[in-house]
């Protein structure tokens, strides 16, 4: 692994515990409809999957947000440096969302 790539490395695990502490109830959400879309039977699994894949985009969307609004402090090489580094670490430590990321 480069020196390039390793730079936010730091940074974005910080980031993610942080976001992990903070939208905790949200990912406990998508944790109980994977769960519940697991469990339904064939008359209610549309719905079910609908619901997981609202609460996960909405962490996806948290995830962006988070991701463009640092970005945004950064030059345009760093900038997609970092936000490449970061769909990485998100990915990784998100192994759920990577549909949506």
């Amino acid at each position: 692994m480069s020196f390039r790539r390793d730079r936010f490395r730091d940074l974005i695990r910080r980031q993610l515990d942080l976001f992990a502490e903070d939208e905790a109830e949200l990912l406990q959400e998508a944790d109980a409809a994977e769960r519940a879309y697991d469990a339904s039977d064939r008359e209610r699994a549309e719905e079910a999957y609908g619901d997981l894949q609202l609460v996960r985009e909405a962490i996806a969307d948290r995830l962006e947000e988070l991701r463009d609004t640092y970005a945004s402090t950064l030059g345009s090489d760093a900038d997609i440096a970092y936000a490449e580094a970061f769909e990485r670490a998100a990915r990784k430590r998100f192994p759920n969302l990577r549909a949506e990321l």
